[in-house]
């Protein structure tokens, strides 16, 4: 069975390979060269960012594992990350909108430094002190980042087409390359040179200063809201209410919470699903293949939205179906496949079925990152951009904390079965965010048929 992971690598590395090199003029879109330096500037930062992020995740359970904490107390030190994301990064998101994007962008750097530093002791208060860290820096990695992006491309006056080529870099790289790249990294220094399981945090911690100090050297700073006299307080009650008056935004949240919350789930649970039995499963090599099937998803993404039709709102609908279908397979598998009870060995013909629906899931997820950036930076109001969208991951936190905290309490199919719901309501919800998007454009025709019979309908 070896040769079919290696079957499934080359055949996604070579799809990866022919969308990238038969890209034609449909498929780019012409910038200028000051856009470029400053989309090449951004991408090397993010990449740095991703990388820190990246070099530490294989290894997190594995460390707590050497220091000789049993699963409870592993899955208790996972919940205080996800929990302390949740509890903080509203706060964060809005200090980020006040005090400025930059500053929170470098404000990530420093707190997911000290959380990696955290690793070298063996006590569980201080690793309990590393993850409260790190779900802070989660937070605002997934909207300093991109508020920065959004307010400084607006305010270059940079064209709104060319974000698009932005996020997909983005996620090509840093979603992609990147975390295969640190993935070999890592194993390099773990295995190869055998300078044991907290080496990767050490090496995070390099990329992130390296990304701090070109942070501090060439961005300059900007802000949400620029009024002096709001406190934390007024920005939460100025976010909420934007959410809740505005149907658009609050769809938005909905379906990143659902799509997001499936994958996290699914990230727990492609290892226990691909070997029930204790099948002996390179980790790490199909770690590489579901990147690599991410960077598929983001490479098609890059040429859906270089083009006018289909819109995102579109075409979002199909991807959030195939992605529900696919983590359907384990389910389909379990009643279609006779189970094995033999312990050990290959990957089994239903593991083998299950990796190719688990990679066409990646490959969504690739297609989701740079789609849900693009949506976001439409309808979410610039003053409020990283409050709101830390407050769409607050019910995420809630779910994946439950996830965790009932991870054997049910069977691994019934799992799978409500992240496959969660994506099909998701489907349902992008079909109500389009139809609402599209009523302006209703509205704007009538007005104009009103004025003049013979007006044609506006095209998008």
């Amino acid at each position: 069975m070896e040769l079919f992971y290696f079957m499934v690598f080359g055949a996604l590395g070579a799809v990866v390979a022919a969308l990238e090199l038969s890209k034609n003029s449909k498929d780019r879109i012409n910038t200028s060269p000051a856009f470029n330096s400053f989309k090449n500037n951004y991408l090397v930062v993010y990449s740095l960012m991703m990388a820190g992020d990246w070099l530490q995740g294989p290894y997190v359970y594995y460390l707590y594992s050497t220091y000789g904490f049993g699963k409870g107390e592993i899955g208790q030190l996972f919940i205080a990350g996800f929990g302390s994301s949740m509890l903080f990064g509203t706060i964060v998101g809005s200090l980020a909108d006040k005090q400025g994007r930059r500053r929170a962008c470098v404000t990530y750097c420093i707190t997911y430094i000290l959380s990696c530093i955290t690793k070298h002791s063996p006590q569980y208060k201080i690793l309990m002190i590393g993850r409260v860290l790190g779900g802070i820096a989660t937070s605002l990695l997934f909207s300093a980042f991109e508020s920065w992006l959004v307010a400084e491309h607006n305010k270059r006056g940079f064209e709104q087409q060319w974000l698009s080529l932005t996020f997909s870099k983005a996620i090509f790289l840093g979603n992609g390359l990147v975390a295969i790249l640190s993935g070999l990294f890592g194993n390099l220094l773990v295995d190869s040179l055998s300078l044991g399981p907290v080496a990767p945090f050490d090496a995070a911690a390099c990329f992130l200063a390296i990304g701090m100090a070109i942070i501090l050297s060439s961005w300059t700073e900007n802000f949400g809201d620029p009024s002096e006299n709001k406190d934390l307080l007024t920005q939460f009650r100025g976010a909420a209410v934007a959410i809740a008056s505005d149907e658009k935004i609050a769809l938005l949240g909905a379906i990143q919470s659902l799509f997001e919350g499936s994958m996290y789930t699914f990230v727990f649970l492609w290892t226990p699903a691909l070997s029930p039995n204790d099948e002996e499963i390179p980790h790490g090599f199909i770690f590489a293949t579901f990147m690599l099937a991410s960077m598929l998803g983001s490479s098609l993404a890059s040429r859906l939205m270089a083009r006018s039709s289909p819109r995102v709102e579109s075409y979002m609908q199909i991807v959030f179906v195939i992605s529900s279908a696919s983590l359907l397979l384990p389910i389909i598998t379990n009643f279609l496949v006779p189970p094995s009870k033999e312990k050990g060995g290959g990957i089994s013909f239903a593991g083998c079925l299950q990796l190719l629906g688990f990679c066409t899931f990646e490959a969504c997820v690739g297609i989701f990152w740079p789609s849900i950036m693009k949506m976001r930076s439409q309808y979410i109001p610039e003053e409020a951009r990283s409050t709101i969208m830390n407050f769409f991951r607050i019910p995420l936190n809630i779910f994946v904390c439950i996830v965790l905290y009932n991870v054997n309490a049910f069977p691994i199919t019934v799992m799978f079965g409500m992240c496959s719901i969660f994506l099909f309501v998701a489907s349902i919800l992008q079909r109500r965010l389009m139809a609402i998007s599209d009523k302006p454009k209703m509205e704007n025709w009538t007005a104009m048929k009103e004025r003049d019979p013979e007006a044609e309908p506006l095209n998008d």
